[in-house]
Order: C-alpha cells, then sequence, then structure tokens
C-alpha cells in the first residue's frame, strides 16, 4: 500500500552517480519536481520551476519501484533520489518496499527539510547551499536533517564552489560537523547551455576545478575531497544520462 502520490520529473538509468561521495556507481536516478529554492545557477530548472509543472507525472510508490525495477532488470541497483528538493516528497513507501528488494537509496538535499524517513535511507548527502546561490540555511535545518538519518545512514557533506566566498562558506559549514566527509565540486556557471542540453564550457569548469584544488592544497584542508561532475564532463548538460 502507498501513503501518496510522488511528483517525479524523470527516471532515468542505469547510469553512473556523476558526483559526490559515490561518484562512479552505478544507479538509477529517481528525479522529483518541485523545490523549497530557486537557486541563481540551477542546472535542472525544469525540475523546480513551477512553470514545468505540467511536465512532472504523480506515481505511486508502487508505480516508481516498478520503473526502478524494468530499468534494473530487477537486479539490486543503488537508487538515487534527486531534484528538485527530493526532501519534500513521500518516501517512506518506496525507501520500505525498495530495500525489501535490495536496492540501496541515496538522496541529495540542501538540508532545509528534514523528514523522518531519512533513517531509511543507505547513504544523505547534505548540500548547503554557498552564497553564489542566492539562499542561505540555518544550522538547525543541517541539525535537523542529521538528528533524522541517525547514526545508521552514511551522510556527508557536499559544497558547489564558484569563487572564494563559496569556498569559505564551505569551509566555515565543514568545520562545524569535522565528522563528516567533505565533497568539493567546482560550480557550473554555463546555466543556460546545461538547459538547453549544449556543451557546458568545459575550460571554465577545468580553470574553476584547478583554482580548487590549489585552494585546498595551499590552505592544508587535506580531509576535503575535490572532485569534478563526472556527468558533466561525459555528456554535458544531456537529460537522462
Amino acid at each position: 500500500m502507498t501513503t501518496g502520490q510522488i511528483r517525479i520529473s524523470e527516471i532515468f538509468g542505469p547510469t553512473i552517480q556523476g558526483e559526490g561521495a559515490l561518484i562512479g556507481k552505478p544507479t538509477v536516478f529517481v528525479r522529483t519536481g518541485g523545490c523549497d529554492f530557486r537557486c541563481s545557477w540551477c542546472d535542472t530548472i525544469y525540475a523546480v520551476d513551477s512553470v514545468f509543472r505540467k511536465d512532472w507525472t504523480p506515481m505511486s510508490s508502487d508505480a516508481i519501484l516498478a520503473r526502478i525495477e524494468q530499468l534494473s532488470d530487477a537486479n539490486p541497483i543503488l537508487v538515487t533520489l534527486s531534484g528538485g528538493n527530493p526532501a519534500i516528497q513521500p518516501f517512506g513507501d518506496l525507501l520500505a518496499d525498495g530495500r525489501g528488494r535490495g536496492h540501496r537509496f541515496a538522496m541529495e538535499t540542501q538540508g532545509s527539510v528534514a523528514q523522518d524517513w531519512f533513517s531509511s535511507l543507505d547513504y544523505l548527502t547534505l548540500s548547503p547551499k554557498p552564497p553564489s546561490s542566492g539562499h542561505s540555511l540555518a544550522d538547525h535545518d543541517i541539525k535537523a536533517c542529521l538528528a533524522a538519518a541517525g547514526d545508521t545512514v552514511m551522510t556527508s557533506l557536499k559544497f558547489v564552489v564558484f569563487d572564494e566566498a563559496d569556498y569559505q562558506f564551505a569551509r566555515s559549514v565543514s568545520d562545524q560537523y569535522p565528522a563528516l566527509p567533505v565533497y568539493l565540486q567546482p560550480g557550473n556557471p554555463d546555466v543556460d547551455s546545461t538547459e538547453t542540453s549544449e556543451q557546458p564550457d568545459q575550460d571554465a569548469l577545468m580553470k574553476t576545478l584547478l583554482w580548487l584544488v590549489e585552494r585546498v592544497s595551499d590552505d592544508r584542508w587535506f580531509t576535503a575531497s575535490v572532485l569534478p561532475q563526472l556527468h558533466v564532463m561525459l555528456w554535458g548538460g544531456k537529460r537522462g544520462v
């Protein structure tokens, strides 16, 4: 039995996770529609802005799980819950039923909304948005998400970094949670290209990545991991891969 409809922007895969703690891992993506933020450099606006609501499909947990099983040929696989902000959706039933069939579940969220079902995840990525996003997040929101996940979920921090202000934000938040692994990635400034599925400026991304590597090294921040957006390197802004 399911208890609520989940707004789905797209379900696709198997592909690989392109960023964060699970980079390179085979996965099926379940991307939801709707978000409580509107970041200035959002690269999945089709899953955020309500103007695209007509393209979002309300689906039951049973229907979503059936699609996952179809894509994976009923083999257990990592399922990545993404968005928009997937934390605003009722995922409790899907997690319970999917884990019962051997699937593992990962989710990335900005940390603005905490849900009881976070404790049923296998992996939780909290990605507080830096100053360049135009949003801010209260520390108590992050703490609420950590409390909801508990000690059994593998939780990490991930930051998009465009400039020095973003870097300092990432360093400050990470210092408050020294036990959490932290991942840094260069921000993609070519938002329009991402929306139109054209190739982003790879040279600009590489320049920011190199700056970020040097910045971490100079700062002696040896607990941070610096990663590219692997999916952007491979497929640019193409959807559904």
